[in-house]
Formats: C-alpha cells, structure tokens, sequence
C-alpha cells in the first residue's frame, strides 16, 4: 500500500526547516540539499513541493508572516488601548529565540526584495497590513492627531520595529529584549503623552 503524504503538513515541515537553516547559517547555507537535509528528507523531496529555492523563500517569508500574525492575533485577544498596542509590537519585536530566527528570515527575504520587484511587492503587501492594524491600535490606544500625524507615527513604530529586527540579529548583546521594550515604550509614551497632554 502507498504511502500517503499529507501534502499541506510537508510544505510546512520544509518552510520551517529552510528558516532554521537560514536563521542557524544563513541565506547562501540554505539550498535545496541542506533544507531537505534539515527536514529528514531525501535530496529530491522539495521538488515537488517547491521548484526553486527562490519560491521556497517565498514561502518561508509569508509563513513566517503568518505565524507573526496568528501570534499577535492571540497576544491581543481581550486587551484594548496601550496594552493591545504594546502587545501587538512585542510579536514583531526579536524578543525571544524563535522571533529572532524570523527575524533572520525576514531579512534573507529583503535582501532578495531590494532586486526583486515580486518579492518587494509581497514584503509591501505584509506590511500594509500591519500598517493598518497598527493605525487602529494606536488610535485605541488615544492617538487623536490628523491622518498625517498618525502616518507618521504608524512609520515610527514600523521603522522601530523591523529595525530592531536588523539591530538585535547583528548585535544581539547590545539589542536584548529588556532594551528593545524600553525603546517601544519611549516611543509610545512620546506619542501618547502628547495626547493627554
């Protein structure tokens, strides 16, 4: 009798095999070989699933996405204003392990997204979602400025944290979750204290 294969369940043991390949050696360790390599499977496994390294990436990044997401959506569950707010950011922010090897995969893809306009166009996609979530939580959480002041600071919160996603992958001493948090919460107390000012 064959083997059956659930087909949804190895896409993903492949997804989560590639970003701790790149997140342990980085983008160029990740080939097709080393992926199945990392996931228990022959050589050849990925062809079916995935016919390029390059969609694989793609892959990789909207799981890794996804999860971020699933995450935040259970972080924020029952919480409102500043905590739904500050909760929200701490699932991009590279707090623990796990979200620091995202935040290795997040930013293989990028360096692919800088020449690659498909690539940029999923990475612009993503993040105008969070952009909008985060418009609203910042207004839950009583931001009152007109649409550009709150523009500006959906871009600051955004800016701060894929940038510590770069910061705490390069110098994780100097860029630990304890430092990260208090830059978010300067930043939010900088927004919100004006408000009830």
């Amino acid at each position: 009798m064959p083997k059956i294969v659930d087909h949804d369940q190895r896409r993903l043991e492949l997804v989560d095999a590639t970003w701790r390949v790149i997140a342990e050696r980085g983008l160029d360790a990740a080939t097709m070989r080393e992926i199945a390599s990392a996931a228990g499977f022959a050589n050849g496994a990925l062809k079916p699933y995935f016919t390029s390294k390059d969609g694989l990436l793609d892959f990789a990044f909207e799981h890794v996405f996804a999860r971020t997401n699933r995450r935040m959506e259970a972080a924020t569950a029952g919480l409102s204003g500043r905590a739904a707010l500050r909760a929200y950011c701490h699932e991009i922010l590279p707090l623990d392990d796990d979200r620091l090897a995202e935040a290795r995969v997040a930013i293989a893809f990028w360096s692919k997204a800088v020449r690659d306009p498909e690539k940029a166009a999923l990475h612009e996609r993503s993040m105008d979602q969070w952009r909008s979530a985060l418009a609203d939580l910042l207004r839950g959480a009583g931001f009152s400025g007109g649409a550009a002041e709150l523009d500006s600071a959906v871009g600051a919160v955004m800016d701060l944290v894929l940038g510590a996603q770069i910061t705490a992958t390069l110098s994780p001493a100097r860029h630990g979750a304890g430092q990260l948090v208090a830059q978010l919460d300067l930043l939010l107390d900088a927004f919100l204290r004006e408000e009830q000012s």
